[in-house]
């Protein structure tokens, strides 16, 4: 049975959102992306996320601001500003930054001040701490990981990196993927 989001299923909701998403010129990123991704390595965070804005794979200020905020290397120990994956431990990677800038540009409309998000697999806490920024002190992050270990290890990066966002609008639990988060829903994304 497919699920329903008023009147629309999800499968109309997903077609819809990849069309909006598409005229907004996705299509320009991901064509850009072949040249583009990995190239955007840098020697600090600042420097790395010069590059990402540089190579367009964001426009958005909030974007950029919350990127600049979060300093990846407070969330990964060996080449944090080396864009490409990094493990993490436990079976899990830190996805590179040229895919976070993107994932945040995507859901610039929807990470608006006072929204709230979940952020399934939310792995080192990185991309839920970028959240946590753009939605503001009004809104509400929930990460949510599988593996305690990772959960205790995203809370003590976040914790070194933007501490007061912790429990003020950024939740990081120990949950299945699988079933969400059901008693804070609904989430704007």
């Amino acid at each position: 049975a497919k699920k329903r989001f008023g009147k629309q299923t999800l499968h109309t909701w997903r077609e819809k959102f990849m069309r909006k998403y598409f005229d907004r010129g996705l299509k320009d990123v991901l064509r850009g992306l072949g040249s583009m991704a990995w190239q955007c390595s840098g020697n600090s965070n600042d420097a790395l996320i010069t590059k990402l804005k540089d190579a367009k794979l964001f426009s958005s200020a909030a974007v950029e601001k919350a990127m600049r905020a979060v300093d990846r290397g407070n969330y990964i120990a060996d080449n944090p500003y080396e864009d490409s994956p990094q493990g993490i431990g436990w079976g899990a990677t830190i996805s590179a930054p040229h895919m976070h800038a993107m994932c945040l540009e995507l859901l610039a409309d929807h990470l608006k001040p006072g929204a709230k998000a979940l952020d399934v697999g939310s792995g080192s806490g990185y991309l839920t701490a970028c959240m946590a920024h753009m939605v503001g002190d009004n809104g509400a992050v929930y990460g949510i990981d599988h593996v305690d270990e990772l959960v205790s290890a995203s809370i003590a990066h976040v914790r070194r990196d933007n501490s007061f966002l912790l429990n003020r609008n950024l939740f990081l639990l120990v949950r299945d993927g699988r079933k969400g988060l059901p008693e804070h829903a609904p989430y704007d994304c």
